[in-house]
C-alpha cells in the first residue's frame, strides 16, 4: 500500500509538472525523453524492492532507486509550487476579467512561458546537485577539528586527542577504494582515542561482512569503542521470528568485537594516564520521538561520583537535551550522531547552518554547549536510504581536551 501511495504521488507531481516542459517547447523529443525517464525510474524502484534481495536489505541498488526517485520527486515537487502558483493567479484573473470586464469566452489566460522557464531553472539547481551527491558527494569526507578547554581536566590529559565516528551504514556503500581512503584518513590523525557513535549497519548485521577487513584496520592508542544505534536493533525491518532479530542483534555484537570495537553497552570504562583518568561511559541508544530507548544513563554511570571528568558516547542528541544535561553527575563531553545532517543543507562557516532536519532536531550538526557541558553531533561517515550528500558531508571530528577556561575553538580550516 505504501509503495502505490508513493507511485501516485510521483506520476501526479510528473504530469503537473510537464505542463512546464509542454507550455516551453512543442518538440516530441523532449516531451517523450521526459516521460521515459520518469517511468524507467519508477519501474525500476519497484523492481528493486519487489524483487530477488531479502526484504531486510537496504543493498546499494536499492539505494540508488530511491535516489533516484529523490533526484526527480524534488525537482517535480519545486516545479508545482511555481505552476500552482500561477494557475491561482491565472484563475483570479479570469474571475475578475469575467465580473468586472467584457468577457470574450476564455477567461484563464494563457499559461506564461517566462513562469514556466524560471521554474524549470530553478529545479534544475536540486536536480543537478543531487546527482552530484550520489556520484561525489557521499564520499566527500571532511575533518573537522576543535580544542575544548575545561578548567576541572585532569592534567595528564591536558592535550588528549579523540577521534569521533558515527553513522558507518555498511550495507549502503559501493565503492571500496573510498572506504578504504577514509580509513586511512581516520588512522592518519593519530588519536589518542577513536569512538564509534552508532548505526554500524542498516538493519542486519551481515552487511558488515564485506567491510571487516578494511575497518578492523582502524586504530588507536588508547583503543576503539563503541556504542549501538537505533538502526542496529533491526527494528525498522520484519524478521520471520523474534529470536531470528535477538540473534541478528547477538551477531552484531560480535562483528563489533571482531572488529577490534569495544562496545559499551550501557557501562563505562576508565581511561588511565598516571594517576589520573576519565571517565568514558557508553549507552544504548535512547532518542525522543519514537526511538528505541535502550539507553540506561543510570546504569552506565553506576559508581561515577558528581565530580570525575566524563566523557558520554550516545548515539541521539535528543539524548542530551532530555537526560543528559540535567544530571547530576555532568557530562563534560557528549558525543553523539544519527541526524546526518539530513545529508542535505547548506552550510558556509561563519554565515549559515542550514538543514531541513533542524526542523526536527535542536541540535542537528557540530557542536553545542549547555551549562558548561558540551555536545558534539556528528554529519556521519556514511548514508542511508538517499545514496548521496548534498552540503552536508561526511565528517570524521576530531577534538583536543585541554585545561583552561571554559571555551572552544575550532580548528578546522
Amino acid at each position: 500500500m505504501r509503495q502505490i501511495i508513493f507511485l501516485v504521488i510521483f506520476v501526479l507531481l510528473q504530469w503537473y509538472a510537464f505542463q512546464a516542459i509542454r507550455t516551453i517547447t512543442k518538440s516530441s523529443w523532449v516531451q517523450w525523453s521526459y516521460w521515459i525517464v520518469g517511468v524507467a525510474v519508477l519501474v525500476n524502484l519497484i523492481i528493486q524492492f519487489n524483487t530477488g534481495e531479502s526484504v531486510r536489505s537496504l543493498t546499494p541498488n536499492r539505494s540508488y532507486a530511491i535516489g533516484f526517485y529523490i533526484t526527480l520527486l524534488v525537482p517535480y515537487l519545486l516545479i508545482v509550487v511555481f505552476l500552482f502558483g500561477e494557475d491561482i493567479a491565472r484563475s483570479l484573473f479570469g474571475v475578475g476579467r469575467k465580473i468586472f470586464s467584457s468577457y470574450d469566452g476564455k477567461m484563464v489566460p494563457e499559461r506564461r512561458k517566462f513562469v514556466s522557464q524560471i521554474a524549470l531553472g530553478l529545479a534544475a539547481l536540486p536536480f543537478a546537485g543531487m546527482l552530484y551527491g550520489m556520484l561525489k558527494g557521499k564520499y566527500n569526507y571532511r575533518v573537522l577539528k576543535y580544542r575544548l578547554y575545561y578548567p576541572d581536566l585532569p592534567e595528564s590529559f591536558n592535550g588528549y586527542q579523540i577521534t569521533q565516528i558515527s553513522d558507518i551504514h555498511s550495507g549502503s556503500f559501493d565503492n571500496k577504494e573510498k572506504i578504504e581512503y577514509a580509513v586511512d584518513l581516520i588512522n592518519e590523525q593519530n588519536s589518542d582515542l577513536l569512538l564509534f557513535t552508532g548505526d554500524l549497519v542498516n538493519n542486519e548485521a551481515a552487511e558488515m561482512k564485506p567491510w571487516m577487513d578494511v575497518f578492523s584496520k582502524l586504530k588507536a592508542k588508547d583503543g576503539v569503542y563503541s556504542v549501538l544505534g537505533n538502526h542496529d536493533y533491526g527494528d525498522y525491518v520484519e524478521w520471520p521470528s523474534e529470536q531470528a532479530k535477538i540473534q541478528n542483534l547477538e551477531d552484531l555484537k560480535t562483528v563489533h568485537k571482531d572488529l577490534g570495537f569495544n562496545l559499551l553497552l550501557n557501562e563505562h570504562r576508565y581511561l588511565q594516564k598516571g594517576d589520573d583518568k576519565v571517565a568514558l561511559v557508553g549507552v544504548e541508544n535512547w532518542g525522543a520521538g519514537g526511538f528505541k530507548k535502550a539507553g540506561d544513563l543510570t546504569k552506565a554511570s553506576e559508581g561515577l561520583s558528581n565530580e570525575e571528568f566524563k566523557i558520554l558516547m550516545s548515539h541521539d542528541p535528543s539524548h542530551w537535551q532530555h537526560q543528559v544535561i540535567d544530571d547530576a553527575k555532568k557530562y563534560h563531553l557528549t558525543l553523539s550522531g544519527h541526524t546526518h545532517g539530513m545529508q542535505f543543507g547548506i552550510e558556509i562557516p561563519g554565515w549559515i547552518k542550514w538543514s531541513p532536519v533542524q526542523w526536527r532536531y535542536k541540535f542537528w550538526a557540530g557542536m553545542y554547549q549547555q551549562k558548561e557541558q558540551w555536545l558534539n553531533v556528528n554529519r556521519g561517515f556514511g548514508y542511508l536510504a538517499y545514496p548521496g550528500r548534498v552540503g552536508i558531508w561526511p565528517e570524521i571530528t576530531v577534538i583536543e581536551l585541554h585545561k583552561g577556561e571554559h571555551r572552544v575553538e575550532n580548528l578546522t580550516v
